[in-house]
């Protein structure tokens, strides 16, 4: 074998184990993205089984009339919210959720009503499972962004077409009454 065609080989392989190693990446970074999508999907739809958690208590009759506008409005806004008002009106749920449950009175007046038990056990887990939700999305946008800044991921635009993946920053902090009531 001439040496020309051995270095042609051995720059052939090279090429071939610097292209698996980017696909491998590309491959990778996709499922980020994929783990992103689904995380995101879970936080809304926690979001939402809170927000119609807490509109359902406010319709109820159980709360007296001023927290149950303040929970209702809350609530409401935090369905309605377009994406880049959302993290907002999501801590302002988290807020009016804090407001209205600051004491355990009013806990147990929601439990002694007809079907309380249900609703404030499922308060309970509205509020306990966003934060866990939001930590989901959030970790996988924190390893998608970390992928994202190698030079390699930049230099041969391995992320394509898809947006700089965003965290969601919302107060989560459920209401202590709540929390407390249920451990």
């Amino acid at each position: 074998m001439s040496a020309p065609l051995i270095w042609t080989l051995v720059l052939l392989a090279l090429v071939v184990a610097v292209g698996l190693y980017l696909s491998w990446t590309a491959g990778r970074l996709d499922r980020l993205h994929a783990r992103i999508d689904a995380a995101r999907a879970a936080l809304d739809a926690q979001l939402l089984r809170r927000a119609s958690v807490a509109q359902e208590l406010a319709t109820s009759g159980v709360l007296d009339p001023a927290a149950s506008i303040v929970l209702y409005e809350a609530a409401h806004a935090a369905r309605q919210a377009e994406e880049e008002h959302r993290e907002v009106a999501e801590s302002e749920l988290s807020q009016a959720l804090r407001a209205v449950f600051e004491d355990s009175a009013q806990v147990e007046a929601v439990r002694e009503a007809p079907g309380g038990d249900a609703a404030a056990g499922e308060l309970t887990e509205a509020v306990r499972r966003v934060p866990m939700a939001r930590r989901f999305h959030n970790d996988a946008v924190g390893a998608a962004r970390r992928l994202r800044e190698h030079r390699k991921v930049r230099w041969f635009r391995l992320a394509g077409h898809a947006p700089f993946p965003l965290a969601f920053e919302m107060d989560d902090e459920p209401p202590a009454a709540v929390v407390e009531r249920a451990a």
